[in-house]
């Protein structure tokens, strides 16, 4: 057989595969739980008049015969199938995440995908800091903190420094808990958050260094510190009890002197 013959006969299958989306990747679609997505057949109006068959993850969930429709049991009375063969999907669940596949039939067969992923609503990051691994010098002082969010898939965890990306770390299991950890430098003109999100939402979680890294802001030395700070509350309990002293002898005093005037006054008479 000639070689262009073969090559025509390649074009050919490459072409009828391309034709009924054997190459066609999926479409994404992304979808909150609980919210609906209607995902389009595409059909014309001479296609929809044979048939239109829709399977998830290659089992059949609806099928579309010259207007009649039947439903798969799996999904109940979540799934509409309209007149021009397009699916809706009601109170969508974790477990619709998957490939939708709509098989157009008429004089020629025609596929269209869709990769359908349900994300679970975000929750704000929990940030904590670690005072045992801070650090200090004559001039800075930075601390240890950690964003951290439970049961979360198909999410990107990032810290910020203003608008500045500082880190970032992504994860597509299902369920997981997922952490990043940041230093940071002890100065209050700093403004750092951490943010959670997915191809729909985010959520933000500002942090207030001052706060978190109270404990990291003293000197190096804590045995300075410490003891410099006991000294400074002994000076001021002892000035303390000097002043309410000499306040009870001053009232001892005028006592005295005005029972020293009524001991007068009776004598007098």
């Amino acid at each position: 057989m000639p070689v262009f013959m073969k090559t025509i006969r390649i074009f050919d299958l490459f072409f009828l595969l391309r034709l009924v989306g054997a190459f066609d990747a999926p479409r994404e679609v992304p979808v909150m739980v609980g919210d609906s997505v209607t995902l389009d057949s595409n059909a014309s109006e001479i296609e929809r008049a044979n048939e239109v068959e829709w399977r998830f993850n290659d089992i059949r969930i609806a099928n579309f015969i010259k207007g009649d429709a039947t439903y798969h049991e799996r999904f109940k009375d979540r799934l509409k199938l309209d007149r021009n063969g397009s699916l809706t999907i009601k109170d969508t669940r974790i477990t619709d995440t998957g490939v939708f596949k709509c098989t157009v039939i008429s004089t020629r067969e025609r596929v269209e995908r869709f990769r359908v992923t349900i994300y679970a609503p975000l929750s704000i990051p929990v940030v904590t800091s670690d005072t045992s691994q801070c650090s200090s010098s004559s001039s800075s002082s930075t601390c240890s903190l950690l964003c951290s969010v439970v049961n979360v898939s198909h999410v990107t965890l990032s810290w910020y420094k203003g608008n500045s990306l500082l880190s970032s770390i992504s994860v597509s299991d299902l369920s997981i808990s997922l952490s990043l950890p940041l230093e940071v430098e002890y100065q209050e003109k700093n403004t750092y958050s951490c943010v959670i999100n997915n191809p729909i939402r985010n959520q933000t979680r500002h942090v207030c260094i001052t706060d978190l890294c109270r404990l990291c802001s003293v000197p190096s030395s804590n045995e300075v510190h410490y003891g410099e700070g006991t000294e400074a509350v002994i000076r001021l309990v002892v000035t303390a009890l000097v002043g309410v002293a000499a306040v009870a002898a001053f009232i001892v005093l005028v006592y005295d002197i005005r029972s020293r005037r009524v001991e007068k006054d009776v004598l007098k008479h």
